[in-house]
């Protein structure tokens, strides 16, 4: 299975970074070995002083598809849910300011964590979801997919040009502002609406 990510998909995200708004998806991807799974906790590597969470809302592929025509993409996924890309954002610095490709700084194992999945038929217009992130009690992240620069359909559509979309296969949209820095000993919840998706320490 293949792992889809979107960066500088929200606008406040972007300026947040000091980024300029793409004209066009930016598409990274990550190994299956970047997958945390079932609110397992996660271990802080020793190559980051910096380590950034980003709530996402995640797609999961249910049709093998290519060249998907943006009208069609609501037929590719049944589900959606909430993850986290960590981010080494010293890391990522560093190889951006040297024009170097920068996969370690995202694609490193456990850097993928996903929750729980909901039918997409519960939830009503796919672009006007709510998602946010606490750490320890408090909200640090709230986002709604209605603030996406490229919505969900665009983005399956423009992934699907390049890559061939297979069953299993996920999709990161991108993340809202408010990142920033976990800690060891930080719990982090996530929820779409009020139904909590994850919830995992930092060890």
């Amino acid at each position: 299975m293949k792992i889809f990510a979107i960066g500088q998909n929200y606008q406040e995200h972007n300026k947040e970074l000091n980024s300029k708004n793409p004209t066009e998806p930016v598409v990274f991807m990550k190994p299956d070995s970047a997958l945390l799974k079932n609110n397992k906790p996660f271990f802080i590597p020793d190559f980051t002083q910096e380590l950034h969470y980003e709530t996402e809302l995640i797609i999961k592929f249910n049709r093998l598809g290519k060249n998907i025509d943006s009208k069609f993409s609501y037929r590719y996924f049944a589900e959606i849910g909430l993850g986290v890309d960590f981010t080494a954002r010293d890391l990522q610095r560093k190889l951006k300011s040297e024009g170097k490709p920068w996969e370690i700084s995202k694609a490193f194992d456990n850097s993928a964590v996903i929750g729980q999945f909901l039918p997409v038929a519960g939830l009503g217009d796919i672009q006007k979801i709510q998602f946010r992130l606490d750490i320890n009690g408090k909200t640090v992240q709230a986002g709604n997919s209605f603030d996406m620069i490229f919505p969900v359909n665009e983005l399956i559509a423009y992934v699907s040009r390049f890559f061939t979309i297979k069953i299993g296969d996920i999709l990161f949209t991108g993340t809202p502002v408010g990142v920033g820095k976990v800690f060891i000993g930080d719990r982090l919840e996530g929820y779409i609406f009020d139904k909590k998706m994850f919830d995992f320490e930092i060890k």
